[in-house]
């Protein structure tokens, strides 16, 4: 017996006047499965996840919510049975306990039944005793967490997450990256992830589509769709830090990339031949000192270029290679930072991805 997915779309359009955000695509998400959805800015992500949480209407096309297509007379039944986190996070300027109650208390919910929920969620976003402090003090990377909870107090079928992690520090990736994966676990909660970030996809998910000017070009496991040529993927990502190289394997099982100028990277995969390497900024440890720690790859070298992007600043590094390099602010005003300060790059080889 086929199993119904619980959203399928069929030859979905959506344009804006003289703009195709989507342009007919298919695409089939099972219950209870984690799906990314992967794409550059302006590629259709945030038009897809709207429409899927019944907030806009396709132009064209069929969207169908557990077998039944959704229309104008029952549009109501996929908003109350999805939720959506925006990637840019709105709070109420009350404490966090009332900006997650809020949807519950419309719901009807009972009050014991929404304090034991929000204490709940809390605990799942690694915000437990938070729930008396005001929203608007807290860091970009605490409120996107209040937002996730918030959508998870709801306990929707349907998940959808738009950019969750961008510009966001280490840990709180980490952290909502491990709470992605739990509320998938736990709950059988079908999740659909929008991001930029193509390895998100390998920490998170087992199923990515990839997204280009509207259109869906691949669909399929990450391992199948990283396991093909990479000009497709790197079309796209813009990415910064990915380097090119011969590979060599060494004893330990890890293989030494040789990217140029006297510069290796040794990564967790093993490979060998022509490889490109890509290592996430936020998973670059700086330092003014030299650095004592496990990571395979250590490089000294000077600050070429700053950029503020509250609450994150990200600094080009030449090494030898340029490398890009995120931290949080605070890190950045206590090194004392500057244009030309002498640094020390850090990261291991399992931060290190191959393709």
């Amino acid at each position: 017996m086929t199993t119904v997915p619980i959203i399928e779309l069929r030859n979905l359009r959506k344009q804006y006047v003289s703009v195709h955000a989507v342009r007919g695509i298919d695409l089939q998400i099972r219950k209870g499965e984690t799906l990314t959805i992967m794409g550059p800015n302006g590629s259709g992500k945030t038009t897809m996840l709207r429409i899927m949480a019944g907030l806009d209407t396709p132009t064209t096309g069929e969207i169908r919510f557990n077998g039944t297509k959704i229309g104008d007379n029952n549009r109501k039944q996929i908003r109350n049975q999805a939720t959506m986190v925006f990637q840019k996070t709105t709070l109420f300027n009350t404490t966090i306990h009332k900006n997650i109650a809020y949807g519950l208390k419309i719901r009807g919910f009972r009050k014991k039944e929404i304090h034991q929920r929000v204490n709940s969620v809390l605990n799942a976003v690694k915000l437990e005793g938070y729930a008396k402090r005001q929203a608007k003090k807290l860091s970009g990377g605490e409120q996107q967490r209040v937002a996730l909870a918030r959508a998870l107090a709801l306990n929707t079928p349907l998940l959808l997450l738009d950019e969750p992690t961008a510009n966001l520090d280490p840990e709180t990736v980490s952290i909502i990256e491990e709470t992605i994966r739990y509320i998938n676990r736990q709950n059988k909660t079908t999740i659909i992830v929008a991001t930029h970030n193509i390895f998100q996809a390998q920490t998170i998910t087992e199923r990515a589509a990839l997204l280009l000017q509207g259109r869906m070009v691949e669909t399929g496991t990450v391992e199948e769709i990283f396991r093909r040529p990479s000009l497709t993927l790197a079309s796209f990502a813009r990415l910064k830090n990915v380097f090119t190289g011969n590979s060599r394997l060494l004893s330990e099982g890890t293989s030494l990339v040789d990217i140029g100028n006297g510069i290796h990277i040794e990564t967790a995969t093993p490979k060998t031949g022509r490889v490109a390497t890509y290592v996430r900024p936020e998973d670059i440890i700086l330092s003014r000192r030299p650095i004592k720690s496990s990571a395979r790859n250590v490089f000294k070298g000077q600050i070429t270029e700053i950029t503020d992007q509250e609450p994150i600043v990200r600094l080009k590094i030449n090494v030898g290679k340029e490398f890009l390099v995120q931290i949080t602010k605070r890190s950045f005003k206590e090194m004392n930072l500057n244009l030309g300060t002498t640094v020390y790059l850090a990261f291991k080889a399992s931060s290190v991805h191959a393709i």
